[in-house]
């Protein structure tokens, strides 16, 4: 069984470890860790040690981690471990020694080998993660503090807790998801009542900065790497349940284009999304399903598709203004879109508009809808229409075998009645 002995390390050029870590480095033969840990550590490494970067594609790491053998030995030395010497080596290459950042369990590549080789003994010696440091830098408690990682992850997380308004934020950062980038997808989405904290090079006396400024100052700066982030918040804004329909940018200023919040609401119930994980709105218009969703079911991910071009510009004005980043936009054809292959499978779909193709709409739904999924759409009742959208849906669940369940029907001031129709697999 293949053993792994986790150092944790920060920034300083000039690490400091107790007797019994360097005793492990001392006697150590195969070590690992990133090229900057290679940097502060080569001094402290025996003349023979043999060092394997930690770079991506993480599969080729793992694989030279498997080819030092059961034993711990290169391939070429294996099965001659009944000499003395031989058998000595192997006592000493039996474990591969990892140097990582702050605490290895913390987002970290202890997490990584367990995922990879579950089998694996691990042995974990972990100092202060960044987070943990600006913290301290600060004399913040941190014991409320919530953790986002945006290292090498989507926005997802992040926009979720800036939705629940979440009070304090520590960010783990990349090269991609900057402070400055934080900072502005912020203020794009209306969550200017931040401040915000950036640590860079924590650990190392000669480059350790730690810095307090606004979002709007943070916008426009550069920050050097490693760097990691901590959001307080002075007066956040309640979270609405319901959005009023006067708050919408609409299409050409048409009232009859937008789904009415009691309608709204009831739709997001019969979608049941406490329990999903994936909703599609197809036909979004203006997005107000979809940004209600966002805003009162974070957790979700969502996929929007609309025909019409224009209503792109109007779904992104809607979103900002309500605080609703993180909404998947998809134009042109549903029935032609080629971005169905890379969109997460749904549970939840939304029928907002058909165009008179319901059926082959519902029908490209289910090669992708999840086993448990459910589809909703709402028909208004008007007297004047020869074939309904009620009745088409009726066809369409018939023939492509769907389960219905009981509409509900409502009547909003001297509108005509509105069903919302569910059914399922």
């Amino acid at each position: 069984m293949k053993k792994f002995i986790v150092i944790g390390i920060t920034d300083n050029p000039s690490p400091w470890f107790p007797p019994e870590v360097m005793e492990v480095i001392r006697t150590g033969k195969v070590f690992s860790g990133g090229k900057r840990h290679h940097e502060i550590v080569a001094p402290l490494l025996p003349e023979d040690a043999r060092w394997i970067d930690i770079t991506v594609p993480l599969d080729a790491v793992f694989e030279q981690y498997k080819g030092q053998g059961a034993s711990g030995l290169p391939p070429e030395h294996q099965g001659s471990a009944g000499r003395g010497d031989v058998q000595s080596s192997i006592l000493n290459l039996q474990s591969i020694i990892v140097f990582a950042s702050g605490d290895p369990l913390f987002f970290g590549f202890a997490n990584t080998i367990r995922r990879m080789m579950p089998d694996a003994e691990i042995v974990l010696y972990p100092t202060f993660n960044s987070l943990q440091m600006l913290a301290h830098k600060l004399v913040m408690p941190y014991h409320d503090l919530r953790i986002v990682s945006l290292t090498g992850r989507p926005w997802q997380e992040f926009d979720k807790a800036l939705i629940e308004k979440a009070e304090k934020m520590g960010i783990l950062t990349d090269k991609e998801h900057t402070p400055a980038a934080i900072a502005r997808r912020m203020m794009d989405y209306g969550y200017t009542y931040y401040n915000m904290y950036v640590g860079e090079h924590l650990g190392n006396p000669e480059q350790e900065k730690v810095t307090s400024l606004s979002l709007e100052e943070a916008s426009a700066k550069d920050f050097s790497m490693p760097n990691c982030v901590i959001l307080r918040a002075c007066c956040p804004s309640a979270r609405p349940f319901g959005i009023m329909d006067r708050e919408f940018a609409l299409l050409d200023g048409r009232e009859k284009m937008i789904t009415k919040m009691p309608i709204r609401l009831l739709t997001l119930q019969a979608l049941e999304l406490p329990k999903r994980h994936v909703l599609w709105d197809i036909g979004f218009c203006t997005g107000s399903i979809s940004i209600e969703a966002r805003l009162q079911f974070p957790h979700l991910r969502i996929e929007a598709f609309e025909i019409r071009p224009e209503c792109e510009a109007i779904i992104k004005e809607n979103a900002r203004r309500h605080g609703a980043p993180g909404i998947n936009i998809h134009i042109g054809d549903f029935l032609a879109c080629q971005d169905i292959a890379t969109c997460a499978r749904p549970d939840a779909v939304f029928i907002g508009g058909h165009g008179g193709h319901l059926k082959e709409i519902m029908e490209k739904v289910l090669e992708c809808l999840a086993p448990d999924g459910c589809i909703v759409m709402n028909s208004v009742k008007a007297p004047k229409v020869t074939t309904d959208s009620h009745q088409l849906w009726d066809e369409a669940c018939r023939e492509l075998g769907l389960t219905q369940e009981p509409p509900t029907r409502i009547i909003l001031n001297d509108n005509h009645p509105i069903e919302i129709l569910k059914c399922r697999r």
